[in-house]
C-alpha cells in the first residue's frame, strides 16, 4: 500500500504528537505516587516507539494529502489513536481491551459513555487521562469538521467557504489544515482557560474543575464522580457547565471569526447559531412546564433548574446529569435523545447530524411539498441566504438515509443479542450521536458495563460511525477506495 504512504507518514507523526500527551497524566502519577507511573511509562514508550516507526519508514514520501488520502487517515487517526489510549487503563485497571477500547473511544469521540465505576476512587492520573482525551478529541473533531471534511463534500458547509477561516484549496487539504488548526488551537486553549476558572470560582477543585473543562469543551460528560454533576448539587457550577457546554455546541469556525473581528455578528450571520439557541430554549421551558405539571418538582424554579442543566447537556450531546432524569416522565428523557440528534451545530464538539443537515433536510421536504402543488414553481433551498447546491442537498439526503439506516440497523442486532428494545435503541441513538448515556439498562445512573462484549463492539463502532459522519467510515469500507 505504498499510495498511501503519505498517510502513513502523517499517521506516524500524529501517534508521535499523541505518545507526548500521555506525559501530563505522566507526571500528575508520579507526584500523586496513585501506583499507576509504570503504566504510562510502558504507554508512552510503545506509542512513540510504533509512531517513530512508521514516521521513518514513510519519511521521505512528503507529497501533499489528497482528498482519498483525507479519508483514509481520519478513519486510522480515530481507530489508532483510541487503541494506543488503551494501555494505561488495560495495564493499571486490569479491564479487557474490550471495555478498554470502549472507554478510549468515547474519550476520543467526545461520548462520554463509560464501563467504569467507582470514578471518586480512581487514581487522579487515570481520571486526568480520560478527561484529557475528551478535550484532544474535542479539538481533533473541530479541525476535521472545518478543515478536511468540506473538502470531502459531505459536510453542508460547503456554501460557507468563505465564512471559514484559513485559505481554501479545493485539491489539496495539507495547507489549510495547518492554517485552520493554529487559529482555532488559540481560540480552543483560551476559552478552555476561562472554563477552568469559571468552574473553580464556582466552587469545584483545581483538579476537578481542570477535568471538567475537558468534558465540557469536548462535550463529551466524562466526569470524576460517579453521580456526575448531581455530586456538586451546586446552581452556580450547572451554570458554568451551561455556558460552556452552549459555546462548545456552536460552530468554532464562527467563534473563531467573532474572536478576530471582536464582533458578536459573525454569531448573527451564523444560519446554525439562532436555530440552535431557539429549540434548545424552547425544550428547556418545554420540559421544564411538563415535569413541574406532573409534580416531578413541586417548585418550577427547581424544575427550570434541572431542565435547564439536562436538556442542554443532552441536546449538546455532552452526557452530564445532575438528577436521574429517566425517572421523569418518559416523554421527557426521549424528547432530550431527540434533540442530541441534530441540534449541535457543525464545526462544534457536539454529535449527531448537525442543525445545518437538519435545515437542509427540512426545506428539502418543504420544497418537495411546494413542488407537488405548483409543479411549474421555481423554489430554491436557502440557508443564510445563499442558495443550496444540488449536490450538496443529494448528498444531505443520502446521510440522513444512512443515519437511519444505521440506527435502524444497529439496534436489531442489539435486540437480536438479547437486550431490550428500551435500551437497545437509545444506547444506539446516544451512541451514534455521541451522546453518552441512553435509557433502560443504559440510563444515566448506571454505565455501559451491563453490555456483553459484542454489543460494546456494536457501540463502540456506532461511536465511531456517528463522529466521523458516517460516510468517512463508509467510504473506506467500499471496494471501490482501494482499487487503484
Amino acid at each position: 500500500m505504498t499510495r498511501f504512504a503519505a498517510v502513513y507518514r502523517a499517521l506516524g507523526m500524529i501517534i508521535m504528537l499523541f505518545g507526548l500527551t500521555m506525559l501530563a497524566p505522566l507526571i500528575v502519577s508520579y507526584v500523586t505516587d496513585d501506583g499507576a507511573q509504570s503504566a504510562y511509562d510502558e504507554g508512552f514508550a510503545l506509542t512513540m516507539l510504533c509512531g517513530a516507526f512508521l514516521w521513518v519508514r514513510y519519511r521521505k514520501c512528503t507529497r501533499e494529502l489528497s482528498i482519498r488520502d483525507g479519508f483514509l487517515m481520519v478513519v486510522l487517526v480515530w481507530t489508532s489513536l483510541a487503541a494506543f489510549a488503551t494501555i494505561p487503563l488495560m495495564l493499571h485497571l486490569g479491564i479487557s481491551f474490550t471495555d478498554a477500547y470502549f472507554e478510549t473511544m468515547s474519550g476520543l469521540t467526545t461520548t462520554g459513555s463509560t464501563v467504569l465505576s467507582n470514578l471518586d476512587t480512581l487514581p487522579m492520573s487515570i481520571n486526568l487521562w480520560r478527561h484529557q482525551l475528551v478535550w484532544v478529541g474535542g479539538m481533533g473533531l473541530i479541525v476535521l469538521a472545518i478543515a478536511i471534511l468540506p473538502l470531502l463534500g459531505i459536510g453542508g458547509r460547503q456554501m460557507f467557504k468563505a465564512e471559514t477561516p484559513g485559505p481554501m484549496k479545493d485539491d489539496k487539504m495539507t495547507p489549510r489544515i495547518a492554517e485552520t488548526a493554529k487559529g482555532l488551537w488559540l481560540v480552543y486553549v483560551g476559552v478552555s482557560t476561562a472554563c477552568v476558572l469559571c468552574f473553580h470560582w464556582a466552587g469545584m477543585s483545581w483538579f476537578d474543575a481542570f477535568c471538567h473543562m475537558g468534558s465540557t469543551m469536548g462535550l463529551g460528560g466524562f466526569s470524576t464522580h460517579d453521580a456526575s454533576f448531581g455530586f456538586f448539587d451546586s446552581p452556580e457550577i450547572e451554570f458554568a457547565a451551561i455556558v460552556f457546554m452552549l459555546i462548545a455546541g456552536m460552530n468554532f469556525g464562527t467563534l473563531f471569526l467573532a474572536v478576530t473581528g471582536r464582533s458578536l455578528r459573525p454569531y448573527l450571520l451564523d444560519p446554525e447559531a439562532g436555530w440552535f439557541l431557539g429549540v434548545t430554549l424552547f425544550s428547556i421551558v418545554l420540559v421544564a412546564v411538563y415535569i413541574w405539571a406532573d409534580g416531578v418538582y413541586p417548585e418550577f424554579l427547581t424544575a427550570l433548574r434541572h431542565s435547564a442543566f439536562n436538556v442542554v447537556s443532552i441536546a449538546t450531546t455532552t452526557g452530564y446529569a445532575s438528577v436521574d432524569y429517566a425517572l421523569w416522565p418518559i416523554f421527557a428523557p426521549l424528547w432530550m435523545l431527540f434533540l442530541s440528534s441534530f441540534v449541535t451545530s457543525a464545526g462544534s464538539t457536539g454529535g449527531g447530524i448537525k442543525m445545518m443537515r437538519a435545515l437542509l433536510l427540512y426545506k428539502q421536504v418543504y420544497r418537495e411539498l411546494v413542488r407537488a402543488i405548483h409543479p411549474n414553481a421555481v423554489y430554491n433551498v436557502r440557508i443564510g441566504g445563499h442558495v443550496a447546491p444540488q449536490p450538496i442537498l443529494f448528498a444531505v439526503l443520502a446521510f440522513g438515509f444512512m443515519y437511519m439506516v444505521s440506527v435502524v440497523s444497529m439496534t436489531l442486532i442489539l435486540a437480536f443479542t438479547g437486550l431490550d428494545i428500551l435500551s437497545a435503541f437509545t444506547a444506539v441513538v446516544a451512541s451514534i450521536n455521541n451522546t453518552g448515556p441512553g435509557l433502560g439498562v443504559v440510563g444515566p445512573s448506571t454505565t455501559y458495563e451491563v453490555l456483553n462484549d459484542f454489543q460494546t463492539w456494536v457501540c463502540t463502532f456506532a461511536m465511531l460511525l456517528g463522529r466521523l459522519e458516517i460516510f468517512t467510515v463508509m467510504v473506506v469500507l467500499t471496494p471501490a477506495f482501494w482499487r487503484q
